[in-house]
């Protein structure tokens, strides 16, 4: 069976596994006994984490679910004939009746001594969007299964239907919607774009067609002369269509704009984009309409260019870039609501679906996997969206021009959605701590508790409440104290049965709050 990716495998020796152990079993780390065979539940862990964020299973080490404390939660128990369990193991690995694909290399399976004793370390890397799901039992609705927290679950229909439209290199959008033509389009949504269109390209030869031709050359109409079908695409109907028919196709979906800044008493929000019956509620139309009522409160600076005044600046390119990605990635085939939410100091933007790549890659750029390729390219065309995997880096390079927190891009599986927070405040500036903000993270807490947390220990708290992303060398940046000094607070919090967890890795995880009886 062909193996899938090139990477390199991190050696491991008894000081790393003692360091896994000592942060606990999570969503990237699973124990198991295993003495003297391989457990059947590996391979429900190995679908999990592969379908997941990856992760790593150390076979040879017992959890005694009574213990609280990591220290006495984890007992190295040791493999008694490794050479033996790793041969089943790769040879079950390679087997198709039991997994549909390996994902395997060599330097993923070791063996390790640690006192005194045989682990076996087994690296399972997340799987490619394009290999995905991967399942075990020759069972794909009961066999694939996804990572939440510290179980293994079964992936639900609407999570399968996801990860089988992913690995269409495709797209999503580019579906044909039987019975859905050109009277489903609304006109003056196409000719306010048209006039983009020409505006940036007024030499382009699509300028001359007719509405229906110039659809059919953006991807947004489709002639099947094989099968002697014609009609709109997803992208057609979604970025141009009536507000009646995309509500009666797509009745799933949502778009809501919120703006709960600058609020007055008792308001709720300032201003709303939402469902009223005012304007056409396609998605061309929700960004024309989203973007100048986010972007208005940015500070412009005065430049002229010639006579003409020069205001774009790099932040307002970004917020642009944020929205259109919103809208390229989500997967508007799921239950959920495409929600732009501005406050005083943050932009959240959410859409529904998850990342087809991981946030490390994302964040490097270089790379667009966008769900949506038809609306990508429209948008593109009249300016709204950057050339392929350079969008995200922009969003970076804008926000750290104005030493703005970094942008956190965060993934809710439990929610099928992600969210990019874009925090319009300095990393620099003094902590100011927001009752309203801890009262809600430390509603479970118990008074007792309460006294024993150090001012220090609240706003931490409350920065990880507020900011998930944020790592701990930028917690000790903000706090302007050493990052030793954020791990003893992290394990006094921890002391008193608020469990803190690290999910997704150190560099682009995100941080979880569970509070514990103590």
């Amino acid at each position: 069976m062909e193996r899938i990716n090139s990477r390199e495998t991190v050696k491991m020796n008894g000081l790393n596994i003692h360091k896994l152990l000592a942060e606990g079993e999570r969503v990237t780390l699973e124990c198991k006994k295993a003495q003297n065979n391989v457990p059947n539940s590996l391979w429900e862990t190995y679908s999990a984490f592969a379908n997941t964020y990856g992760g790593i299973i150390l076979l040879g080490v017992f959890e005694d679910m009574t213990q609280k404390e990591c220290a006495k939660r984890f007992v190295i128990t040791g493999v008694e004939d490794a050479d033996k369990v790793c041969k089943d193991l790769w040879n079950t690995v390679n087997n198709h009746e039991k997994v549909n694909v390996n994902l395997l290399h060599d330097g993923d399976v070791q063996v390790v001594d640690v006192e005194g004793k045989k682990l076996i370390v087994i690296s399972v890397p997340r799987a490619d969007y394009t290999i995905r799901p991967v399942f075990i039992n020759n069972n794909l609705l009961r066999g694939t299964y996804k990572r939440n927290h510290e179980g293994d679950y079964h992936c639900t229909e609407q999570e399968l239907k996801m990860m089988l439209r992913d690995a269409n290199e495709a797209g999503n959008d580019r579906m044909l919607l039987e019975y859905y033509t050109m009277d489903d389009i609304d006109i003056p949504s196409l000719e306010r774009y048209r006039i983009l269109f020409k505006t940036d390209h007024p030499e382009h030869v699509w300028n001359g067609l007719d509405h229906k031709e110039f659809l059919i050359q953006l991807g947004g109409y489709v002639v099947n002369r094989k099968e002697r079908t014609e009609g709109l695409t997803m992208a057609g109907l979604l970025m141009f269509g009536k507000g009646l028919p995309i509500r009666d196709r797509f009745d799933n979906l949502r778009m809501d704009y919120i703006d709960k800044s600058n609020l007055i008493g008792e308001q709720r929000y300032s201003d709303r984009l939402t469902y009223d019956g005012t304007w056409e509620n396609n998605l061309f139309n929700f960004v024309r309409m989203v973007i100048p009522r986010l972007t208005r409160d940015l500070p412009r600076p005065f430049n002229m260019e010639g006579v003409v005044r020069k205001d774009d600046t790099l932040q307002h390119k970004a917020v642009r870039e944020a929205l259109t990605n919103a809208i390229i990635h989500a997967d508007l085939m799921l239950n959920g609501t495409l929600k732009i939410e501005k406050y005083d100091d943050r932009f959240v933007l959410t859409n529904p679906g998850l990342l087809k790549l991981p946030i490390e890659q994302i964040y490097s750029g270089g790379e667009s996997k966008a769900r949506n390729q038809r609306m990508q390219a429209m948008l593109r065309m009249i300016g709204y969206g950057e050339n392929l995997g350079s969008g995200f880096p922009l969003i970076l390079s804008a926000w750290n021009e104005k030493h703005w927190l970094k942008p956190e891009l965060v993934e809710q599986p439990e929610l099928m959605q992600v969210k990019l927070i874009l925090h319009i405040e300095t990393l620099v500036k003094e902590t100011v701590v927001i009752s309203d903000v801890l009262k809600d993270v430390l509603k479970n807490v118990s008074k007792d508790v309460l006294k024993e947390l150090t001012e220090r220990q609240k706003t931490i708290l409350e920065l990880i409440y507020s900011a998930p992303t944020m790592t701990g060398q930028e917690i000790s940046e903000r706090l302007q104290v050493s990052e030793k000094t954020v791990q003893r607070d992290f394990a006094a919090i921890r002391k008193l049965g608020i469990e803190l967890i690290r999910e997704g890795g150190k560099t682009y995880g995100h941080w979880v709050i569970n509070i514990g009886d103590k």
